[in-house]
């Protein structure tokens, strides 16, 4: 089997370096600068508990010098999927499964959820042909529960999880989910096949709309920000209208906001990604988590003031920092 790695960062290397080292599959990747330097001389690399694990990795700047894939694992930025979806077109045989790695909404959701009437979200597809660029039979969707990090190009080291969910974007079962399943368990990944991924992508997303622009805009951990009831009592709110949301295009969630900050308490200390992207001067992924969201309201016309303060805010700090558009 043959896989590549779009995008060989935190979650791209943790996945690509686990795929490799079962060897069940050849695994390239497709990167840039020092990550493709460091994927050339020293392979795929995940240090996991102090160990360090590695494989051969072929890497190439130019998607046409690998050819097509089997699988290809897209763990990009949001803001860069749109150069990628450009490029990808080499990668894609007739049976080639896409796996998005990625944070938030993806630019599928809409055309498997009725409510939205297929239509294009332009917070997540602005121009409206990531669909015709990456055409919906090849996807297969993904949530990951982990948490990873890179301290050097080309290094990844795990801190917690490594739970993924995948399933058919329309729902339901099929067999090249269960081969993929499959796949991933003997990697050794937490697997779990879904039959209803949109759900699952919304669960996530409901989770971590707020804590990563709250910590984005005021630099602190998620342990304090639960500590802070005027923080907190925000954020449920604004959860509460993502529930509402949810429960009009078949995403239901069963808990409350005080439920999942339960368990978000139980994760101790740690920094949220776009806190690390802040810190690190890279563009933050607003699109995918926050104005995507507030994007679906307006077309169910439900009012959302908490997720409006919230975007308004975020986006006006990233803007005012180079991290976001004009």
């Amino acid at each position: 089997m043959k896989v590549c790695i779009y995008g060989a960062g935190a979650i791209g290397g943790f996945i690509g370096t686990r795929l490799a080292a079962s060897g069940a599959c050849t695994v390239a990747a497709v990167a840039r600068g020092a990550t493709l330097r460091a994927l050339r001389e020293h392979g795929w690399r995940l240090r996991q508990g102090g160990a360090l694990l590695q494989a051969p990795a072929q890497a190439s700047e130019d998607p046409a010098d690998l050819g097509p894939m089997d699988l290809v694992v897209l763990a990009v930025k949001g803001p860069a999927l749109g150069e990628v979806a450009r490029r990808i077109s080499p990668l894609l045989g007739p049976d080639t499964v896409v796996l998005p790695a990625m944070n938030g909404v993806p630019w599928w959701f809409a055309q498997s959820t009725p409510a939205l009437a297929g239509q294009p979200l332009r917070s997540v597809d602005p121009d409206g042909n990531l669909g015709t660029l990456l055409p919906l039979p090849h996807v297969v969707g993904c949530v990951v529960h982990a948490s990873t990090f890179t301290p050097e190009p080309g290094l990844v080291e795990q801190r917690m999880g490594q739970g993924l969910i995948i399933g058919e974007p329309a729902g339901g079962d099929s067999p090249r989910v269960q081969r993929l399943g499959a796949l991933l368990r003997g990697a050794g990944f937490d697997t779990t096949v879904s039959t209803h991924i949109r759900q699952d992508i919304w669960y996530k997303l409901w989770g971590n709309m707020t804590m990563n622009p709250v910590s984005a805009i005021t630099g602190a951990s998620v342990d304090r920000i639960m500590a802070d009831p005027l923080v907190l009592a925000f954020c449920s709110a604004a959860m509460r209208e993502a529930a509402e949301i949810g429960a009009r295009i078949g995403c239901e969630i069963a808990q409350s906001p005080e439920d999942r900050h339960a368990v978000t308490r139980k994760l101790g200390v740690f920094r949220t990604s776009m806190q690390n992207d802040v810190d690190a001067g890279r563009a933050i992924e607003l699109d995918a988590l926050v104005t995507v969201v507030r994007e679906i309201a307006q077309r169910l016309q439900i009012a959302t003031p908490n997720i409006d303060a919230l975007l308004g805010l975020t986006r006006l700090f990233a803007r005012v920092r180079g991290l976001y558009p004009d």
